[in-house]
């Protein structure tokens, strides 16, 4: 009896403390395939968007298109400069010390940007719509002074929002479980507020997506009709320009659903103890990271909605690549874009159409 009651408490004690041990997180694919991947990444982003804002402020911001365009020109600059001490807290190359500064204040720049971005995309797609689906409606949100504003009010709100993440971690780093995890830098406070900005920037996407598709479709749908009433046979040019209005959804879905789809049970493993479950904690990690370097990718897909969409931005880019300077004047013309030029192509076939 004696034997048995002492094994059966054994048996106690070891399943106690094996609940109570500390997910010990598995890197040993993230610290070597994603250091490689955001380097890459970093190369061709740090080009690309360099680019981008050399030809985007030789351009007057004449419209609230172009507002919003340089904005995310620099949210993506900001990101990118972000990349590497991401590549060197991953692959745990110098100290604590390092990571530490990443988790508290590289990263939150990291993802504050991102979001910053995604709902500067929402707010192009409005101002579309109204300048495409309705462009005799005056609104106030088609002013220059308002698209200033309303950038400015994007940045203030998401750099507020992301404020509390840097203050709230300031707990001496834990590092017992061998590298530093960033929520081990947060107090009680900061863990709870990580939670709800995670549910909230869930909202900010799933809304900012639903937005873009509505006012696509719309758009979409406005571009087909007018095919259709000036009678032009042209199906083939009526497909290409709902194919450049679905651009930005199609770059904006890739790049950021899979990220959101896998954040969310993901951050329930870093704010709730959830026991026995290390493996699919580890898994949720490998998920997280492989997802967040797909909306990373986003900073190399920006540029290809300036030259889908900006006219003026495509023909600098050209002149830029071809080595010819632009007639002057060229970079005052009002700064349309591609679908509303070729709308308005549409509209002066069925003014001039035989009746």
């Amino acid at each position: 009896i004696y034997i048995h009651t002492v094994y059966s408490y054994s048996i106690i004690i070891y399943l106690n403390s094996n609940f109570s041990l500390k997910c010990v997180r598995d890197t040993s694919v993230t610290s070597v395939v994603f250091p490689g991947l955001y380097s890459t990444l970093f190369l061709f982003a740090l080009v690309l968007n360099c680019l981008a804002a050399w030809i985007f402020f030789n351009i007057r911001s004449t419209s609230t298109f172009v507002v919003y365009l340089k904005n995310i020109v620099v949210a993506d600059l900001l990101m990118t400069l972000t990349i590497p001490l991401k590549v060197l807290a991953d692959s745990d190359v110098g100290s604590w010390r390092l990571r530490a500064f990443y988790c508290r204040y590289s990263a939150v720049l990291f993802y504050t940007t991102m979001y910053i971005s995604i709902l500067l995309l929402g707010l192009i797609s409005l101002d579309r719509y109204m300048k495409i689906v309705r462009p005799f409606w005056k609104c106030p949100l088609q002013r220059v002074g308002v698209g200033q504003a309303l950038s400015a009010g994007v940045w203030a709100v998401m750099v507020s929002l992301a404020l509390p993440n840097t203050i709230l971690s300031d707990r001496t780093p834990s590092l017992s479980s061998g590298r530093l995890k960033c929520t081990s830098m947060k107090n009680q406070a900061g863990i709870l507020w990580h939670e709800v900005l995670n549910s909230l920037l869930q909202v900010v996407f799933w809304g900012t997506l639903v937005l873009m598709v509505v006012c696509y479709t719309f758009i979409s749908r406005k571009v087909y009709e007018s095919y259709r009433a000036s009678r032009s046979g042209s199906i083939t040019a009526s497909r290409k320009t709902t194919a450049k209005v679905f651009v930005v959804v199609g770059v904006f879905f890739v790049c950021f659903a899979p990220f959101h789809f896998a954040r969310v049970p993901y951050t329930l493993t870093q704010t709730r103890s959830v026991a026995n479950q290390c493996r699919a904690s580890n898994a949720l990690y490998v998920a997280k990271e492989t997802t967040l370097w797909l909306s990373a990718t986003n900073v190399c897909l920006d540029p290809l909605i300036y030259v889908f969409l900006c006219k003026v931005f495509r023909k600098r880019l050209t002149a830029a690549l071809k080595r010819k300077p632009l007639p002057q004047g060229a970079l005052e013309s009002p700064t349309e874009t591609s679908t509303q030029l070729e709308m308005s192509h549409v509209h002066n076939r069925m003014s001039v159409r035989p009746r």
